[in-house]
């Protein structure tokens, strides 16, 4: 895919233009769903992601759940990009932490997935989220950009930023991955 998409003041406009590119692609492709076991076999975790970018594999039903889509991914990188609706507010009327874990916690992980061989797999064991400025359905869109600090053969760690168009930051967040080989179901009744 290409290279991240650069988080300048009034990205709005551009950013709106990339989520419709990247929705018409899924729309035409699988739709949500889980990947089954034959199609990701040989891949690498990069390829999967990329596969979810072109519609080729199915998304989680999540995404569609929390208003949410993967945008943009590269070894080490994944981005997704929200729009906070009045469906995530908590009684107070601000967006609710959990949204903001979410897309967080997606970002992170995937940016994780996309450096892995295949045959190899992750798992979220530490999820720290940083809450800085509230959000309400006034902001349009934002994104979760989860970089990669390491990727060893048992640990990974990333961190994430959630930003609005116009730079704002409104959390961040870091992680620590459990990375195992996934066991082959190769010859085994499911």
């Amino acid at each position: 895919m290409s290279t991240p998409t650069d988080t300048r003041p009034n990205d709005l406009k551009a950013w709106l233009a990339q989520e419709r590119d990247v929705r018409a692609r899924i729309d035409a492709g699988v739709g949500p769903g889980v990947a089954r076991p034959e199609q990701v076999a040989g891949k690498t975790g990069l390829q999967v992601m990329q596969g979810l970018l072109t519609g080729e594999l199915p998304f989680a039903h999540m995404a569609k759940t929390l208003d949410f889509m993967l945008i943009e991914v590269g070894p080490g990188l994944a981005i997704f990009q929200g729009t906070p609706g009045v469906q995530h507010l908590n009684p107070l009327g601000t967006v609710h932490g959990g949204w903001f874990a979410s897309l967080l916690d997606s970002a992170l992980g995937c940016a994780v997935h996309t450096l892995m061989p295949p045959g190899r797999g992750y798992t979220t064991a530490d999820l720290s989220v940083k809450l800085v400025k509230a959000i309400t359905p006034k902001v349009q869109r934002v994104r979760a950009i989860g970089k990669v600090l390491h990727c060893g053969r048992q640990l990974a760690t990333a961190e994430a930023q959630l930003v609005g168009p116009d730079g704002t930051l409104y959390a961040h967040a870091s992680t620590a991955c459990l990375v195992f080989e996934i066991p082959s179901t190769h010859g085994k009744n499911p």
